[in-house]
């Protein structure tokens, strides 16, 4: 019987893959056999996170600067990638950013800023990889979500919230519109992640106390906890699954 959690062979492009999410993902894929392209913004930090994952795993892995808000660099970049290895079989967009302000007063540039990054560099991903896809009516394509898809939240996350119910919104229509070209479009939406940008709740046990309490299962989340739902959506294993978030946040979305 075909492993279905098996990649060997597919070519999987990892947005924001040098970030403590994206990083975690693209060594998860590359530990099931993927060749893995890392995107980011910053040579130095795609350079270094595709050096760690391929010393880990001994897979293929290539390193990629890009500007998910500028279309024109993503078009170079998945056109530079699909000459180098003839394809592109899996998305993953893992980019995104927070700007947490009060909504009284939220600045109408940091809103459009938030807005470009998690949504219109979502989009112009799944477009240009998307236009690839198309080509041979095959691909897998993962977006980041979050439980705020869903939940609203305090502490000024209203642009945050916003934009995740639109990469939700955003997935469950491709996936409609793009199922005649065989290309399934699902999402992961996790609780809290700690990671560099949230270390510091970790750190403080008052912190950590206060948003493990809302966690039916009582603690807080490791970027290594969305490695196997992506694989499995990356893989054969969820060939039948196509407009889903698949929520990992320790029952949040359960109460």
């Amino acid at each position: 019987m075909q492993d279905l959690f098996r990649l060997d062979g597919k070519v999987a492009l990892v947005g924001g893959g040098a970030g403590g999410i994206g990083e975690s993902l693209a060594l998860g894929l590359s530990r099931y056999g993927a060749k893995v392209v890392i995107a980011s913004r910053r040579q130095e930090a795609v350079d270094a996170a595709a050096a760690r994952i391929k010393a880990e795993t001994g897979n293929e892995t290539w390193a990629v600067t890009c500007d998910v808000t500028n279309e024109a660099s993503v078009a170079e970049m998945v056109g530079k990638v699909v000459a180098k290895l003839g394809t592109i079989d899996i998305l993953v967009n893992s980019q995104g950013m927070n700007i947490k302000r009060d909504a009284f007063e939220y600045p109408l540039e940091d809103w459009q800023a938030l807005m470009n990054a998690n949504i219109n560099g979502t989009m112009l991903m799944c477009k240009h990889v998307g236009r690839v896809m198309k080509e041979k009516k095959n691909g897998k394509i993962i977006n980041l979500s979050s439980v705020r898809e869903q939940r609203g939240f305090t502490g000024g996350n209203v642009g945050y919230c916003a934009t995740k119910g639109a990469v939700g919104a955003m997935t469950r229509c491709l996936a409609i519109e793009w199922a005649p070209f065989n290309i399934k479009v699902n999402a992961i939406g996790p609780a809290l992640i700690i990671t560099q940008g949230t270390i510091h709740i970790k750190n403080n046990p008052d912190l950590a106390k206060k948003y493990q309490a809302m966690i039916p299962l009582g603690r807080l989340a490791e970027p290594a906890d969305l490695i196997g739902t992506c694989v499995f959506l990356a893989s054969p294993a969820s060939d039948f699954m196509t407009g889903q978030t698949l929520f990992v946040d320790g029952g949040v979305t359960a109460q």
